[in-house]
């Protein structure tokens, strides 16, 4: 989501520069800073950048530099004179040092302020396009970029899931020889049969086959939307949360070390996956 496009546009009297920069957010966020002549288009600009630009925290600027001879400040001499002539009436300055002092004197120059161009304006437009223009074209090439860090990512959780299928029947074992010895540190009679139901009832809520199921559902369903033409951020956000779902769960059934750190793992690259997914519109 983040990108950036410049254009500018060199006209006899001025250049005008255009920049378009965007970070992450979860909205459009649009901030625009133009000379105050260029106010009354301020609302078409924010539809022609709206348009293009779905999602992010965006500024947008005009910078305006004069080259030409034309100036928008004038001497108001009527005012400078009758500034002159009632400081000389209290100071006994030179002319020139009367001159500076009046200078700095309010209304000493008046503005012209400039009108909008139309013609110019319609230049302006144009190059508003490219600019957003280029800050697609940054946005995609940071967008395949993202997909194979997905991609990457992707592939380590399946194959950390894999593992964690692996170790599965070792940590059943686990359990069971860990119930078995406490029964026996306890120096108590148990009845056998009582035993191996509460065993079975214990083992089925340590049971993470449905977990397994649903996070490769949810891998290869995130992968899926990845090959996609549609913009679809929020989506792949929703997926991320099911999949952390899935691996939180496994983790607090896991109740075996070597899994345990499986999951963190898994945990770890799921957090860089959401990292990223900050990027996505």
């Amino acid at each position: 989501m983040t990108g950036y496009g410049k254009s500018i546009l060199q006209l006899p009297t001025k250049k005008i520069t255009i920049e378009v920069k965007s970070l992450n957010s979860k909205n459009l966020d649009i901030n625009v800073r133009i000379p105050s002549y260029y106010k009354e288009k301020e609302l078409e600009i924010r539809k022609l950048l709206a348009s293009s630009l779905t999602r992010g925290k965006v500024d947008f600027s005009i910078y305006v530099d004069n080259t030409g001879e034309e100036l928008t400040s004038q001497i108001n001499e009527v005012a400078v004179k009758q500034y002159i002539s009632k400081l000389k009436q209290i100071s006994h300055g030179s002319d020139l040092e009367m001159l500076q002092m009046a200078m700095r004197l309010p209304e000493a120059l008046k503005t012209e302020r400039e009108e909008l161009d139309e013609t110019e304006w319609s230049e302006i437009v144009n190059h508003i396009k490219i600019a957003v223009s280029n800050i697609v074209t940054y946005r995609v090439d940071e967008g395949k970029a993202l997909i194979k860090d997905f991609n990457l990512r992707i592939h380590n959780i399946q194959s950390l899931l894999e593992k964690v299928i692996e170790v599965d029947e070792e940590r059943m074992v686990h359990v069971k020889q860990k119930l078995r010895k406490a029964l026996e540190e306890l120096e108590v009679k148990v009845d056998e049969n009582r035993f191996e139901q509460e065993l079975i009832y214990y083992l089925e809520k340590l049971d993470i086959n449905e977990e397994k199921v649903r996070l490769e559902n949810h891998l290869k369903y995130f992968i899926e939307e990845l090959e996609t033409s549609e913009s679809n951020g929020k989506k792949l956000g929703f997926i991320s949360q099911e999949i952390g779902r899935e691996v939180n769960t496994m983790g607090s059934k896991s109740n075996f070390a070597p899994m345990q750190k499986l999951v963190v793992q898994m945990k770890d690259e799921l957090e860089k996956i959401k990292e990223q997914n900050l990027n996505v519109l």
